[in-house]
């Protein structure tokens, strides 16, 4: 008789139970949505800033709805929650590019330190570029590449760039060619089109696919090779360097489009000089 019984309460404590256990990661999701639902307002009135701001002053009037708009839900959205990066980063962006309203210069580079600080690529590649380029009087560039390579190894695409043509130059660091491919072509995958072009113009002087790539190409290869022979040989280094300006091309970079034009007219002209050579007897 009791059987029934027990069942149920031992159903309803761990009923209980799991609504303790999974109560907060559902409370967590509800503020990440309703953080990321700010967010993209705010995103959304920022991007019409930068639609006219081209066309009229930085602290035109005109803005200054908008601006507020944008700073307006980027707060909301870190009162909603206090740990989302994204909102940290944006309102930083506010803070110490735009005019808007009450911005402060001082609370923007906290904003942004928070947000790199707790791991946003953006954040970091940004933290890192100004951390470089905005220092002349103190030496900053340990700090911007602890940054910058942060945001590398999660992927971003102008970290990879960056640190690609750092790599390229020698500046501050041994010059490594390899390493500038390996970052040019994992920025390019991303549709970076400074690394496409970089990457393509490599490829046309000459510079040899690092081993690491090379898996990257396996389907450029002849399909009775197997994965682990593929070789340099077995690339073709003026197709590979037109994928890479087409990426460029389709980002609507121009050097990408002069790129294609010249290997276009490069091949046109092959052909013409080979049509017009005698045929041996």
């Amino acid at each position: 008789m009791l059987r029934p019984f027990l069942i149920k309460a031992v159903s309803a404590s761990w009923g209980s139970l799991c609504l303790v256990r999974f109560t907060p990661q559902r409370m967590m999701h509800s503020r990440n949505k309703k953080a990321m639902e700010f967010i993209a307002k705010g995103w959304s009135a920022l991007k019409e800033v930068d639609r006219v701001i081209d066309y009229c002053e930085l602290n035109d009037k005109r803005l200054i709805p908008l601006l507020r708009t944008a700073k307006e839900h980027f707060e909301l959205a870190l009162e909603v929650d206090n740990s989302n990066t994204h909102a940290r980063y944006w309102l930083s962006k506010l803070h110490l590019k735009y005019h808007v309203p009450g911005a402060c210069k001082a609370i923007g580079a906290a904003l942004l330190v928070e947000a790199a600080e707790m791991g946003d690529p953006d954040a970091q590649y940004e933290l890192g570029c100004r951390l470089r380029v905005e220092n002349d009087y103190v030496q900053s560039d340990q700090q911007a590449f602890y940054y910058i390579e942060k945001a590398v190894d999660q992927l971003h695409p102008g970290a990879l760039y960056l640190l690609g043509s750092v790599y390229l130059s020698g500046d501050c660091v041994k010059q490594d060619v390899a390493s500038a491919l390996w970052c040019f072509h994992r920025a390019s995958q991303k549709g970076h089109a400074g690394a496409a072009v970089a990457y393509g113009s490599l490829l046309l002087r000459g510079h040899q696919v690092p081993e690491s790539l090379l898996k990257f190409n396996v389907k450029r290869a002849p399909l009775e090779k197997s994965r682990r022979s593929v070789r340099y040989s077995d690339l073709n280094p003026l197709e590979m360097a037109r994928e890479q300006f087409e990426i460029a091309a389709k980002a609507g970079s121009d050097l990408g489009f002069k790129w294609l034009k010249r290997i276009e007219e490069e091949e046109k002209h092959l052909l013409a000089s080979q049509a017009t050579e005698p045929v041996a007897a």
